[in-house]
């Protein structure tokens, strides 16, 4: 008799390896949000695989490196907070290029002392058609640990592999009974999905001088009988970022409200009210007053 498997797992790496893409490709849907920017993800995000053999809580971290600021340090935290309560961890790496600093610094600062299971998930591998160095690459992530962790080479893109990270992952997760409904894919309220829906947009449609200084905070959500009424503050730190934001005849601010919107209404499968507003707060990542509601 095959026993079911139940798990916590942590999807662990340093900015723009493709965690959240890997995150929603194994749920088969999205539930967090992607963009080739970094600190995308800032918040631990789980999504829940459910099929007839077990079921996998997935905990997206946000993409770690060394903290220059308070929010930084927040983000590390996150991440570390994840790690101890987990079955195993997925350690993913870019395939395309060898193991860089910020790689090194994850394992020192975070890995070293792990004692659990893991995997090295070798994502974006197909990017390079050199086979030479499509192993050299694969030796220098190894090279990171004393212990010969597996490595599963996979394309969150195509989702290659994917199957086979998924059975790794089985053998690797306790026996144990699901927790969660079948059909469901995550544990966020609406609440939190429609800041991280409204970030996204920001960081699709803004200037590189915008993302690592903005913040959103859901001042007001009302679900009523037919419509979700949603009051959101965008925080930037000077006022020519809050002028980007909110462009001329305030283009800006509609085009970024008009996509979060219909995300949020797909999302909720109903009508959406969204007002936002933007609100200067001098280097707010740098304070830690009120920090955690605003990363």
């Amino acid at each position: 008799m095959k026993h079911y498997k139940f798990g916590y797992v942590a999807i662990i790496g340093r900015p723009n390896v493709g965690k959240s893409t890997i995150l929603n490709r194994l749920i088969g849907q999205k539930i967090a949000i992607t963009t080739n920017k970094a600190q995308t993800t800032r918040r631990r995000i789980n999504g829940i695989y459910t099929d007839e053999g077990m079921q996998v809580v997935f905990v997206d971290t946000p993409g770690i490196h060394k903290p220059i600021d308070k929010l930084g340090e927040c983000l590390v935290d996150e991440a570390k907070s994840a790690i101890g309560d987990v079955d195993l961890i997925l350690f993913v790496v870019d395939g395309s290029t060898s193991a860089g600093r910020g790689d090194k610094w994850i394992v020192e600062n975070l890995l070293k002392d792990y004692k659990g299971e893991m995997l090295i998930v070798v994502n974006k591998f197909d990017l390079l058609k050199d086979m030479n160095k499509r192993e050299e690459n694969l030796l220098s992530y190894k090279m990171l640990f004393e212990k010969n962790y597996s490595c599963i080479k996979i394309s969150a893109k195509t989702g290659r592999n994917v199957d086979t990270l998924l059975s790794n992952i089985k053998r690797k997760l306790p026996v144990g009974e699901k927790i969660y409904d079948d059909e469901q894919i995550t544990d966020e309220t609406m609440r939190n999905i429609a800041r991280e829906i409204i970030r996204e947009k920001i960081l699709l449609y803004t200037h590189d001088e915008v993302p690592h200084s903005v913040a959103v905070i859901i001042e007001n959500y009302e679900e009523k009988e037919n419509l979700d009424k949603i009051t959101a503050k965008i925080i930037v730190e000077q006022e020519t970022q809050k002028g980007i934001l909110i462009g001329k005849n305030a283009s800006m601010l509609k085009k970024i409200g008009t996509e979060a919107r219909k995300e949020l209404e797909y999302t909720a499968d109903r009508k959406v009210f969204l007002d936002l507003q933007v609100k200067v707060i001098k280097d707010w990542r740098k304070k830690s007053k009120d920090l955690e509601k605003m990363y």
